[in-house]
């Protein structure tokens, strides 16, 4: 038999029921569960804005007080925000107030068991006060807190609302292939008419990372005028002056040819 507040079944076609006011009972509880991983921290750190390094960066953290990563706090106390507003009271609550003390961290692997306990019932504003709880695995608090909740007056029973699948794209590969490269020398590349921003500052910063040794090939003073607009230290790169696209493309092709580039880089050109 299924008791209120309890969310049954999954994926699509998943009941959520919640608890009103009148169905409330003091000393009533609920709880949820939840492992931290590294993708729970990277999504926090993505919606909240909060990249603090001691979150996301192992090299970072080893040297911190708790010598590892370890989640934010308002991840253990987003888990009693989620049995608040999916099991008790459920669907239809509002938050009236929350006040949270952070015991011990929560760190990568740990499991954090969130439960709430019914306290008091103010009937005039519909309102329920809860002792929140956050355990680790070994029993441990980690959070300890209030919060006020106004309860729902109205019975919900519906489908529960289905969330979308999340795919992390950390650029892994891209890192590795970059790491590689360490082992190689600049190649030297002709940038073909590096005449706008994002050109000019795609090579520089090609050469700053290690990857190229660029000659720039061009119409000097317009690829001057770009770097002094944009900030961009060119003065260690060689140029070669060109008057226009085609004879940029044209001298870039050339000095491939004759050996001076082993590359050649597409700059500002059209390529219609």
């Amino acid at each position: 038999m299924r008791a209120s507040g309890e969310a049954f079944g999954n994926g699509i076609g998943a009941v959520v029921e919640n608890v009103t006011f009148d169905e409330i009972q003091i000393g009533q509880t609920a709880s949820l569960s939840r492992q931290l991983t590294l993708m729970d921290v990277e999504l926090f750190a993505t919606v909240s804005g909060n990249i603090n390094p001691a979150h996301l960066d192992p090299k970072f953290a080893a040297d911190s007080r708790f010598q590892k990563v370890i989640g934010p706090g308002m991840w253990s106390g987003s888990l009693i925000s989620g049995v608040l507003g999916t099991y008790l009271p459920g669907a239809g609550s509002l938050y009236a107030g929350q006040s949270l003390q952070f015991r011990r961290p929560v760190g990568l692997g740990d499991i954090v068991t969130a439960t709430v306990t019914v306290v008091e019932k103010r009937p005039a504003k519909n309102v329920v006060v809860f002792d929140c709880v956050c355990t680790n695995q070994d029993g441990e608090v980690v959070v300890l807190g209030t919060a006020e909740v106004i309860a729902p007056t109205q019975k919900v029973i519906r489908p529960a609302h289905e969330l979308p699948q999340i795919q992390m794209i950390r650029h892994d590969k891209h890192d590795a292939l970059l790491a590689k490269c360490d082992e190689l020398p600049p190649v030297v590349t002709a940038v073909a008419y590096p005449c706008d921003a994002s050109s000019l500052q795609g090579a520089v910063e090609a050469a700053q990372a290690g990857l190229i040794d660029p000659i720039l090939v061009g119409p000097e003073a317009v690829i001057r005028k770009v770097a002094a607009a944009n900030g961009l230290d060119i003065a260690r790169y060689r140029i070669v002056d060109a008057a226009h696209s085609r004879a940029a493309a044209a001298a870039a092709v050339a000095l491939a040819r004759t050996g001076e580039a082993e590359a050649v880089m597409k700059g500002s050109l059209h390529t219609d």
